[in-house]
């Protein structure tokens, strides 16, 4: 990869991605997982219309440092600090109890740069449009934890055009809701 090669980093992503994310399937027990990651580039780039190159790494990455064996430091020295760093913040600490995880982890969304939360609004586009399958269990913690993260999402602070994207995240789940308040 040339220095000034922005797409190049790009594929190089998405192929990093796809070897940690290799042996993995989504909920469905079918879909590879590597899917739910290119989707949210894709939701980055083709439903918010950001094309920042950066953004859309990070977007494919998002996942490799709390789902695989990838560390911070592999992305370092493959992608730099900036890209390895966002994508930490976009990761949950495991190694803490689930209520301190969550709290930590919607802390740092909410002191996250934009470039994060737009990487974030899209996982979770693409989690809540990936819902139907689950169970009325599920789907209800699905709704109940991204309200949790738009909560920490919102600001008065984000640029235009991740507020835009807010706002269709946020719509997206209110529907979504509202139809699954209609079918119990």
């Amino acid at each position: 990869m040339q220095p000034g090669d922005d797409v190049g980093r790009l594929l190089d992503a998405v192929a990093f991605a796809s070897r940690a994310h290799r042996h993995q399937l989504r909920k469905d027990n079918q879909t590879p997982y590597v899917s739910h990651v290119l989707r949210v580039a894709l939701i980055v780039r083709q439903v918010f219309d950001i094309a920042d190159e950066r953004v859309l790494t990070a977007a494919v990455l998002h996942d490799t440092i709390e789902d695989t064996t990838t560390d911070f430091d592999d992305l370092q020295e493959h992608f730099g600090a900036e890209i390895a760093g966002w994508v930490a913040l976009l990761s949950k600490d495991k190694r803490l109890p689930e209520p301190e995880r969550e709290a930590a982890y919607q802390d740092g969304l909410a002191k996250a740069p934009w470039q994060v939360k737009t990487c974030k609004l899209a996982d979770i586009y693409d989690n809540l449009t990936d819902s139907a399958h689950l169970d009325s269990e599920q789907r209800a913690k699905t709704l109940k934890r991204t309200l949790a993260y738009l909560q920490s999402l919102q600001g008065s602070n984000l640029p235009e055009n991740v507020q835009r994207a807010w706002d269709l995240v946020s719509g997206l789940r209110s529907g979504l809701e509202v139809s699954g308040r209609g079918r119990t």
